[in-house]
């Protein structure tokens, strides 16, 4: 289910921001991303949004990332590294898997991740989840 069609977008006070390859929705304590279909989310499309969560959260903001993967597409599962060494305001994250498809390519992102990320099987799970990390008090 994408964001726009929950519950949570009317009762979560958020900004979107609308890119040539995906959605961000950017609520208080963490933000979630819904990338179009076959898109291949490479490192330059990962840094620019980045620059735009640095600017609305601040640089040293501790977030939860959420990926409402309800479209298919790639990217480099080293760019969760990347991000985190780069930019070190992502604390955990949810992935929001659809199908056994995307729920595969989930635990192979894990393996390469040194922070939490928890597959979810909902949208109302992952936001449960995410807005009730310790780590984001």
């Amino acid at each position: 289910m994408k964001f726009e069609n929950s519950q949570y977008f009317k009762n979560l006070k958020h900004s979107k921001i609308e890119k040539p390859f995906g959605n961000f929705y950017f609520c208080e304590r963490f933000f979630i991303a819904e990338l179009h279909e076959s898109v291949h989310f490479d490192w330059d499309m990962v840094k620019n949004v980045m620059s735009d969560v640095i600017e609305f959260y601040g640089k040293d903001a501790k977030l939860g990332y959420l990926s409402n993967r309800v479209n298919s597409y790639s990217m480099d599962p080293h760019s969760w590294e990347k991000v985190y060494k780069k930019y070190g305001i992502i604390v955990a994250s949810a992935i929001v898997v659809y199908n056994n498809f995307t729920s595969l390519n989930a635990a192979l992102e894990k393996q390469f991740s040194s922070k939490s990320i928890k597959s979810c099987y909902s949208l109302s799970e992952a936001i449960d989840w995410i807005s009730n990390l310790r780590e984001l008090s």
